[in-house]
């Protein structure tokens, strides 16, 4: 008899204080995070920054599942980058000089899906149809489109992670 899994978040139940049409962004944040974190714990750190057949390798991923949630979220409050926001995005894929990288990395993710979290709590749904712009180029947008875009965004990269992560640690020829 097979062991049973747990369920996938979103088969969990709403999420207590989430307001009801954020609920899927929430539950897709909380399964990237849970993904992520399951497949690298004991991640070997000299294969962090690895391309296997030139894709993006695991750091780069970490890095901006990060980034990517940062901007995203800021942009659906409204607001413009950062200095520190821009300088963050042009270092996505820079090794880091950490002496547990994997971990700070997973770290400092787990901790931008806790900020996204309780962003999307304090997100009045009346406000989601409205406008915000997006980048340098002031691209249309609205808070609801920025906040499943966010999601959806984390949910691929997770996903091109999870492959990569699993080709360098079975050691498939690359």
């Amino acid at each position: 008899m097979a062991t049973p899994t747990k369920p996938e978040v979103w088969l969990t139940g709403p999420l207590p204080d989430m307001p009801a049409l954020l609920q899927p962004v929430a539950h897709a944040l909380l399964q990237a995070r849970e993904e992520v974190n399951e497949l690298l714990q004991g991640f070997p750190e000299d294969l962090l920054w690895e391309k296997p057949a030139g894709v993006a390798s695991v750091g780069f991923h970490l890095q901006h599942l990060k980034g990517v949630l940062d901007r995203l979220f800021t942009y659906a409050r409204g607001e413009a980058l950062t200095r520190a926001q821009l300088a963050s995005l042009k270092a996505e894929g820079q090794a880091i000089d950490q002496q547990r990288p994997v971990n700070f990395l997973v770290e400092a993710f787990n901790a931008q899906v806790h900020e996204a979290l309780e962003q999307l709590r304090s997100t009045a749904e009346h406000t989601l149809k409205e406008s915000r712009v997006v980048g340098r180029a002031q691209l249309p947008s609205t808070v609801l489109g920025l906040l499943v875009h966010a999601a959806e965004h984390t949910q691929r990269h997770v996903g091109q992670l999870l492959v990569t992560a699993r080709v360098l640690r079975h050691g498939v020829p690359v």
